[in-house]
């Protein structure tokens, strides 16, 4: 058991994608897509209630639970994690009743926590953060207030491992914050442009969109040198120069202008539908990002490849509270509703359904017609 969840730790500390949208009639949406190159056995969809005891610091299979840490969360929750800590459940991404979204992605070689507790705070781990956020917060500010005066991030390791991540949060304001646990402190970014990758900062990559403000949506007209007159053979040159490889810098700014030129859904389901595109341009393929370390592995560890890739991409709305996720396996759209799963009083867990799903029309003889 240890071992697992030693790796699930590890696959905490994954690559990954995150972006807030909206939809034109006012809808709020966020996801994110996980690439790693294996996803460890009992990850699954989440539910979560209301009332669930848990703890922030500590646990009961390393008995050593912090007991002043212990919590009752206030809200119901649903998102991909795992329930093998019987303390506390595990987060990788989620959104609770109130409709506040968000999660964790890797922050290799930036990430920083503290040693001893600020006076006054409750001790956070890191791999907690998610879920104690969502079990007890309704919104941004609620989250952003909880960093600044509530809780201190600790580098304490579980199972021997201190996940080096960061966090985006959303909600029905259509604010998107990023919250970044730095050498020099925690920083709280607001009101940002709703795309976070992987390291460096967000406030280095917000900088860097300054080297592609030549991107457009609209090509750029004929070009005429010296008399001579070129004619536009193709489309799509409005864009030249926007990076199309799967490092952090780059994926964080195809995002953003995919996320400033992209068409909004008119609804939900639409904007859902929209969103996946976006995702699938800076999703891992698999084969193009080998893995040069491949970490710690264990009997647990199931599906292993050599390869980084978009094991499954995750979508969430704030008003319907509905939770949709695709896999690099099976592309269909499947989704679970929180305002559904608050019915029960017990954990609920889903697969991923990582098997393909294809439709064959012609064995359904109603789906066509002769002419």
């Amino acid at each position: 058991m240890n071992n697992s969840l030693k790796q699930q730790l590890f696959d905490m500390q994954a690559g990954c994608s995150a972006l807030s949208w909206s939809t034109q009639d006012q809808k709020h949406l966020w996801g994110r897509n996980f690439d790693f190159n294996r996803l460890a056995e009992g990850s699954k969809i989440s539910y979560i209630p209301s009332g669930t005891e848990y703890y922030t610091c500590g646990t009961s299979v390393e008995h050593n639970l912090a007991e002043e840490t212990r919590h009752t969360s206030a809200y119901a929750a649903v998102g991909t994690g795992f329930l093998l800590v019987p303390s506390t459940p595990v987060l990788y991404e989620g959104i609770n009743e109130k409709g506040l979204m968000g999660g964790q992605l890797y922050y290799r070689n930036f990430s920083h926590f503290e040693d001893k507790a600020r006076p006054g705070t409750t001790k956070l781990q890191p791999p907690f953060a998610v879920f104690h956020f969502l079990a007890q917060c309704a919104t941004v500010d609620e989250v952003a207030a909880m960093v600044e005066k509530d809780v201190t991030l600790m580098a304490i390791p579980m199972f021997g491992t201190v996940p080096t991540i960061h966090w985006s949060f959303s909600d029905r304001s259509g604010e998107s914050i990023v919250i970044e646990p730095d050498k020099d402190g925690v920083k709280i970014y607001r009101n940002t442009i709703g795309v976070m990758t992987n390291s460096p900062s967000y406030s280095w990559h917000r900088l860097n969109l300054l080297n592609y403000v030549g991107v457009r949506d609209l090509d750029y007209d004929t070009l005429e040198l010296e008399g001579d007159r070129l004619e536009q053979c193709f489309s799509g040159n409005g864009a030249l120069g926007l990076p199309g490889d799967w490092s952090s810098p780059s994926r964080f700014i195809r995002l953003a202008f995919l996320k400033k030129f992209g068409v909004k859904g008119k609804d939900e389901q639409q904007g859902v539908t929209n969103m996946l595109h976006l995702f699938q341009s800076v999703a891992f393929p698999l084969g193009m990002i080998r893995v040069s370390e491949q970490g710690h592995i264990t009997e647990y560890d199931k599906e292993i490849v050599p390869y980084d890739y978009t094991i499954y991409t995750s979508i969430m709305c704030a008003e319907s509270l509905r939770f949709y996720f695709t896999s690099y396996e099976n592309q269909r759209v499947q989704c679970v509703d929180l305002n559904h799963l608050m019915a029960s009083s017990e954990k609920v867990q889903f697969d991923l359904g990582r098997r393909a799903d294809f439709h064959l029309l012609t064995s359904d003889p109603g789906s066509h017609r002769s002419l």
